[in-house]
Order: structure tokens, then C-alpha cells, then sequence
């Protein structure tokens, strides 16, 4: 989970998390569901990467918001080079531990603001980014960075909450989704201060709720190319009859694909940045 930029005389203060929330994702992190969906997001970019690039090579990958390094390990596993990065110094830390348990090679973890990456341009094939962006303030300044370091057809994904759908896992408060600001405000601050167990005892609960058409019109003039859940099941299952039929009519028919968002919990992206003339094109317009 990571954090807008905070003041250097508060350093330590920022990197500190609640030792109940700690414990609490790192149970969760190492979930049989978790590592679940972890491979299947890295099934997913690599199908999309060898779609776009035509290669299978090593990558270099980039997890922002790594956590406790789940997603991490298993494309260190599948003989990537991985540089996880997060804000807590907690979860870095055991997020090591577990990959030296691993005996994995090829992976790097590090404290770091999401919002001022210390990768240079370009230098990417593939930047994750799974439930982060609702934690931090200056989400713009985050995606900015992903878009910045990812090289041209390089892949991106992530997910992050879903205005639209009144289903959520960020709090435990029904309907929260639609929630009015004021009151969504309000139950922010009672979560950092006298009902920390609404957000599992996080320091930084969401503060953001997105949609992926939102989201897909602040990434277009980035160069990043994007596709929601629906575009993408459509490339893995489009030759199954019935299956195909039925995705082609949420894809095509806005108010459908607007109801299959309305009935998912959180959005999704998958984008691929455009190569350099692409990208210069859709800026100049």
C-alpha cells in the first residue's frame, strides 16, 4: 500500500504501518485465492505481451505497491527480473524474507514513493500495480511515473476500486461505493482515528474511487492504449462458442459493457504503451 509524498523530517513516521494490519495482509497475501489471482494477472500481461511484442524473452518487471511481494515472487519464479517497490518498510522486509525463503534470484525490493520512481525512462517492459491507487492522494503523479518508466509496447496493468459497483472490499460498511463525498470523508477520518477496524487497521485506506472509463481517458493522451476485463477475456476466450457470443455483445453494446461494470467489484485495466510515433501522434491531438 503506498502513500502520497510525505514531508523528510516525517520519514519514519510515513514508512510505519500498524502491526495488526501487518499481520493481517500478510495472512492475506499468502492466501491460496491471492496467489490465485496473482498468477492469473501474470498469465494475462505475458499473453498480452507476447501478443503485442512477439517474444517470450525474460522481462524486466516492475511491481509498484508490492506488498509483501506475492506477485513478486511468482514472476521471479518464471524467470523475470522483478523490482518490487512499496511504502512500508514492514512489508518490504518480510517481503524479502519470503523471497530469500524462496531461494529466488533476480528480484529487488525497496522502499519507495510511488509518485517519484527512481527508474529511468522507459526502462520496463511490464509495471503492475494491484489496489493501489485508491491509498494514495496524488494518484495522477503515480500513474504518470508507470507511464513514464514503461517502454514503448511495454504492458501495464492495474486495479484499483470501482465506483460504479456498490460491492467493495475497502471498508466494512455496506453500499460504501456510493457513498456522497461528504460522507465518504467522514468515514475516512473516523477510520484513522477512532474506527480503525473498518479498514483492517490500515494507515492509509482509500481515499480514491475510480471507474475504468475515467481511468482509460486520463491514460490515452500518456501514450497507453487501454482494455478492460471484457477486452481482454475476449482474446482468451473468443474462439468458445457461447462464451464469444456473449462477450461480443457486452464489448459492443455500451449500455451492457457499462452494466458488466456496474456488477464488478473492482476495474481493471490492462493497457500497452504506444510506441514512440504513436505516442507522439495522440499527444500532438
Amino acid at each position: 500500500m503506498t502513500t502520497p509524498s510525505k514531508p523528510a523530517t516525517d520519514e519514519a513516521s510515513a514508512h510505519a504501518v500498524d502491526s495488526r494490519f501487518v499481520a493481517y495482509y500478510a495472512a492475506q497475501s499468502a492466501s491460496e485465492g491471492t496467489v490465485a489471482r496473482f498468477r492469473a494477472i501474470q498469465d494475462r500481461a505475458l499473453a498480452l505481451w507476447q501478443e503485442v511484442n512477439g517474444t517470450n524473452r525474460p522481462l524486466r518487471v516492475l511491481d509498484i505497491g508490492c506488498g509483501a511481494g506475492t506477485s513478486s515472487h511468482l514472476w521471479a519464479q518464471a524467470g523475470h527480473a522483478v523490482h518490487g517497490v512499496d511504502i512500508s518498510a514492514d512489508l518490504v522486509d518480510l517481503a524479502r524474507r519470503r523471497a530469500d525463503e524462496l531461494r529466488l534470484d533476480g528480484i529487488e525490493f525497496s522502499v519507495q514513493d510511488a509518485t517519484r520512481l527512481p527508474f529511468e525512462d522507459a526502462s520496463v517492459d511490464v509495471c503492475i500495480m494491484p489496489e493501489l491507487l485508491e491509498h494514495i492522494a496524488d494518484w495522477q503523479a503515480c500513474v504518470d511515473e508507470c507511464a513514464r518508466v514503461l517502454r514503448p509496447h511495454g504492458v501495464l496493468y492495474l486495479s484499483t476500486t470501482n465506483a460504479l459497483c456498490p460491492v467493495q472490499y475497502e471498508y466494512e460498511l455496506p453500499l460504501y461505493s456510493w457513498y456522497p463525498g461528504w460522507l465518504k470523508r467522514h468515514c475516512e477520518r473516523r477510520a484513522v482515528t477512532d474506527r480503525p477496524q473498518w479498514v483492517n487497521f490500515a494507515r492509509y485506506p482509500a481515499v480514491n474511487w475510480f471507474t475504468f472509463y475515467g481511468l482509460r481517458a486520463y491514460l490515452r493522451p500518456l501514450g497507453v492504449r487501454c482494455l478492460d476485463r471484457f477486452d481482454l477475456a475476449a482474446r482468451i476466450h473468443g474462439t468458445q462458442a457461447g462464451r464469444s457470443t456473449l462477450l461480443a455483445a457486452v464489448r459492443h453494446v455500451p449500455p451492457l459493457r457499462l452494466l458488466g461494470q456496474m456488477l464488478s467489484p473492482g476495474t481493471i485495466v490492462f493497457g500497452v504503451k504506444e510506441g514512440q510515433a504513436a505516442a507522439a501522434a495522440t499527444a500532438a491531438h
